[in-house]
């Protein structure tokens, strides 16, 4: 049997690890994942079974905030029952800044059934009712937005502000 020599095969250049891991870095911050080995997170909260209205907008029924309400204005009048419901466990449950204008009415920190560590499966949530006139803000703070992953600046404080009329 004769001796054919070895046949090569062309090679394709693989991308060097750091660059993967940096642009899979880039892809984490951007979509708001944890790092967990779980798998991908998801890119935002589930929907809110009611949104607050725009920051324009006047509301006089309950009114359901969550990540997406950040930065806004929401108006209500006296007697509505606001609540801020935060899709992650690592945010300090929500607090109001004058409870003569909005009353806390219950809230805490709920995890979701099995979660692996670091995911911070689970919602922070706060109820508030709207007591009388005036403006208050809805504040939480996070540290970690994952496991052993500091929070971007903007990505640690949760402000809404909640104007209540007659």
């Amino acid at each position: 049997m004769p001796h054919l020599p070895a046949r090569r095969l062309p090679v394709r250049p693989r991308p060097p690890l750091t660059g993967l891991v940096c642009v899979a870095a880039a892809a984490c911050l951007l979509s708001g994942c944890s790092g967990g080995a779980a798998g991908p997170q998801p890119s935002g909260p589930p929907p809110a079974s009611r949104t607050s209205p725009a920051p324009a907008g006047h509301a006089s029924g309950p009114v359901v905030l969550d990540e997406r309400a950040r930065g806004t204005t929401v108006r209500v009048t006296t007697g509505t029952l606001v609540e801020v419901h935060l899709h992650s466990t690592y945010w300090s449950t929500p607090a109001g800044s004058d409870p003569r204008v909005l009353a806390p009415s219950g809230g805490g920190t709920t995890p979701t059934g099995t979660c692996p560590p670091g995911r911070g499966c689970g919602v922070s949530s706060g109820r508030f009712t709207a007591r009388r006139p005036g403006t208050a803000h809805i504040t939480a703070r996070r540290t970690s937005c994952g496991e052993a992953m500091r929070c971007s600046p903007g990505q640690e404080r949760y402000e809404v502000t909640v104007t209540v009329t007659p």
